[in-house]
């Protein structure tokens, strides 16, 4: 949040902190999974990876690492300007980056469209720079995407699950759509990463929440009949 201001506001390029050169998670310090067993930064052939923000990372990475076809999971910071920043930076709304859970899935036995699902049900998209009591814009919703398949699901499980919304009454969604390729994942520091687990914080705080809505999987986009 802006300083001085109670609406939160993004920053431009040229007020966010300028951060470091250094991740804040190294590879020799990252370690394995707590919940998998599986190396946070290091992944297999043939694994397919994943952008989802959608408010606090901690109860947002849990939703994702107990779906089947899951190598790793693990949180970061996405869709800013701030190069590494820190937690404490992110969560002052002066790097404009969100917080951002990292999956890494085999795509032979997980969708994307099956990550898609999981997505929107576990929050609610259409709350701007917020979900639930968290505040700011570092809680919005956002999926960065690595492929056009992933982009052309993206949008249309979007479109899909907007008319679901409304018809429930809910306004319009504010979830960002953007390729990855232009908004680098910073990992998260270590005490971030699977926070919520038995062996961290079992019963720590999570804000996020779903509108108990299912969204359609699958939905193709209309057809274009232009021509």
């Amino acid at each position: 949040m802006l300083f001085g201001r109670t609406t939160p506001v993004m920053v431009t390029a040229d007020q966010a902190l300028p951060g470091r050169a250094a991740p804040v998670l190294t590879p020799q310090a990252a370690g394995a999974h707590t919940v998998l067993g599986t190396p946070l930064l290091d992944h297999p052939e043939g694994m397919a990876t994943a952008d989802f923000a959608l408010g606090c990372f901690w109860g947002a990475e849990r939703k994702f690492w107990q779906l089947p076809g899951v190598w790793t999971t693990l949180v970061g910071y996405q869709g800013g300007f701030t190069e590494n920043p820190t937690y404490e930076e992110v969560c002052s709304g002066l790097t404009g980056h969100t917080e951002t859970v990292r999956v890494v899935y085999d795509p032979d036995v997980l969708s994307y469209e099956d990550l898609l699902k999981t997505f929107w049900e576990a929050h609610d998209p259409t709350q701007g720079h917020r979900q639930g009591n968290d505040v700011g814009t570092q809680y919005r919703s956002a999926v960065f995407t690595h492929t056009p398949a992933q982009a052309q699901a993206a949008e249309a499980s979007r479109a899909a699950y907007q008319r679901v919304l409304a018809d429930a009454g809910y306004g319009a969604i504010t979830t960002e759509i953007e390729p990855a390729a232009g908004h680098p994942f910073h990992p998260a520091e270590l005490y971030h990463q699977q926070y919520l687990s038995d062996a961290k914080n079992p019963n720590g705080y999570c804000g996020i929440g779903g509108t108990g809505l299912s969204c359609p999987v699958g939905v193709a986009p209309a057809p274009d009949t232009a021509g």
